[in-house]
């Protein structure tokens, strides 16, 4: 099946604890990359993603953190700056003892009303999960009950780990999604995934909506249940081959958003926290507006079909 990987200059790490449900993803660029960000949730929880605004000094990351965790998860990005630091590994202001900063952007998800023991008191396990995930880096994207996805619900569903890629001509684009939103992927009265028609070689179950389908009210979302901000997210990143500027990532992240609105209903709401990173690691060009925008739709459809492969594996 396709993945990020297939963009080619990443490795994914992932780490878990199982007593209190949650887990971590690191995204690891062989290189430096360039790399921009979008927030559309109403309820983000997110760490350097000011820097990434245009017009700042910084462009390039070392690392992409998504964590599970709330609030708490945000110091797994602490464990990836502290292993990156000591290797060298990040932004030199000078040279040595003067340490590097590592550049190391992170986006969490809720995932502490899911059963786990969350009684960690004053040492939260995120900084150590986050430590593990970038050590265990590798050219493979194990998907479903993984890393940040392991402690994820979609909906009423257990959420989970997903990715995908597809080609635009000689460009590869790529995207990695760890789902959790508040909305439901599956078409009510159904197993069809709202994505479905995005769907290849029935890489989440291949399952359709009767002929006859009409649309009824949804009872399997969390919106049920849920009255306060902040309960849910989907976090992920796309990333491209493409030699991409960060004000042109902007744009692949901004587009790549809507895949969460074609695999998810609702989506982008006040309780969710969506936030997409779009990352370059490659030198394919892709000068023409034209060019952009076919990259920005196919980044939408990677979504779609890596949220609902998440859930799906998660499942299986």
């Amino acid at each position: 099946m396709s993945s990020i990987l297939d963009v080619g200059g990443l490795t994914i790490g992932n780490a878990r604890d199982e007593k209190v449900k949650t887990g971590v993803t690191v995204i690891f660029p062989d290189a430096p990359a360039t790399c921009a960000v979008d927030v559309r949730g109403g309820g983000p929880g997110t760490r350097e993603t000011d820097t990434l605004q245009d017009g700042g000094l910084i462009d390039q990351v070392h690392a992409i953190v998504l964590s599970g965790g709330s609030v708490y998860g945000l110091a797994a990005a602490d464990g990836v700056a502290a292993y990156l630091g000591a290797q060298r590994i990040g932004y030199a202001p000078g040279p040595a003892p003067i340490p590097v900063s590592p550049i190391v952007p992170s986006a969490i998800l809720f995932d502490n009303a899911n059963g786990g023991d969350k009684d960690w008191g004053e040492t939260p396990p995120f900084r150590v999960l986050g430590a593990e995930a970038v050590k265990a880096a590798r050219n493979d994207c194990p998907e479903g009950s993984v890393g940040a996805g392991f402690g994820a619900m979609a909906g009423l569903y257990p959420g989970g780990l997903g990715s995908a890629s597809e080609q635009v001509g000689d460009i590869i684009v790529g995207a990695l999604i760890a789902a959790n939103p508040v909305g439901s992927p599956y078409m009510p009265g159904t197993q069809a995934f709202w994505a479905w028609p995005y769907e290849k070689e029935s890489e989440f179950g291949g399952e359709r909506p009767p002929a006859d389908y009409t649309w009824s009210d949804p009872i399997d979302t969390k919106l049920t249940f849920l009255k306060m901000a902040g309960q849910s997210t989907v976090i992920g990143a796309v990333a491209t081959n493409a030699a991409l500027s960060q004000k042109q990532l902007k744009r692949l992240a901004i587009m790549a958003q809507d895949g969460i609105a074609m695999a998810v209903q609702p989506s982008h709401t006040p309780l969710d926290g969506d936030t997409i990173f779009a990352l370059s690691t490659g030198d394919k060009p892709c000068d023409r507006p034209v060019d952009l925008a076919e990259l920005g739709a196919a980044a939408a459809r990677c979504v779609a079909r890596a949220l609902s492969r998440g859930v799906y594996k998660a499942r299986i």
